[in-house]
């Protein structure tokens, strides 16, 4: 347990770190983009930190399915630690996402928010569905029946995922298409995808410290929990 904590830490404070000095050449040294294509030209670097807060939130949920498959297949205690360190990560990312993405829609189109834009409000229901599985567990009695209905949110919260992912494929209004593959279009040079590509293996790399601190965390609270009705059990006879 020890060294899965260390281990963490360690992997935490790297990406930190990397993801840092990352954030400084994004804002000072990345090429700029093709002035034509953005309206807000600099505006452009937040995506450095949006896009892979976004696509490190798809892994949560990602992360997310498994744990709740792996609960409602075999009653795992595992699978219900997955679950639970995935809807955090799940909110923390969501968060990173909606947050910096109104930054850079101000600054880029004049508004926030566009209600009319599909990916823009699957990806908010999306975040809304890792809050509502957080603030529950800590709400809610934690039984069988508890941990079967926020797992099938769970479940209907991935199935937004590919929908999300593909939005501006199918439905484009205001929001980018897929700025790694769609570089005409989005007026993005080979450095400037290199430079995303790398800011997102950074984020896998917090990412992965983040789910070894949690599931840390997790395993010592069910552990805790187990005592606790040991003893209770012992009590009574």
């Amino acid at each position: 347990m020890r060294g899965q904590e260390s281990l963490g830490v360690i992997l935490t404070l790297f990406g930190v770190s990397v993801a840092t000095v990352t954030a400084l050449y994004a804002l000072f040294a990345a090429p700029a983009v093709n002035t034509e294509a953005f309206t807000a030209p600099e505006a452009y670097r937040i995506l450095y930190f949006h896009v892979p807060f976004a696509w490190s939130s798809f892994l949560s949920f990602a992360m997310l399915f498994i744990g709740a498959i792996m609960w409602y297949i075999k009653r795992s205690e595992v699978g219900w630690i997955w679950f639970q360190t995935a809807s955090d990560l799940g909110l923390i990312f969501g968060l990173g996402v909606v947050t910096s993405g109104p930054i850079w829609g101000s600054a880029e189109w004049g508004t926030p928010w566009d209600w009319g834009d599909l990916r823009l409000n699957t990806f908010g229901l999306l975040t809304a569905v890792a809050m509502f599985l957080v603030l529950s567990r800590r709400s809610q009695p934690d039984t069988p029946a508890t941990r079967d209905t926020l797992s099938a949110i769970g479940l209907f919260g991935f199935a937004l995922v590919p929908i999300t992912a593909l939005a501006t494929t199918w439905y484009q209004e205001r929001h980018p298409g897929v700025l790694v593959v769609e570089s005409e279009d989005s007026g993005l040079d080979p450095e400037i995808k290199t430079l995303l590509l790398l800011s997102f293996f950074i984020f896998c790399i917090i990412f992965a410290g983040f789910v070894r601190l949690s599931n840390h965390r997790y395993r010592l609270a069910a552990q805790l929990e187990q005592l606790k009705s040991d003893l209770d059990e012992g009590a009574i006879q």
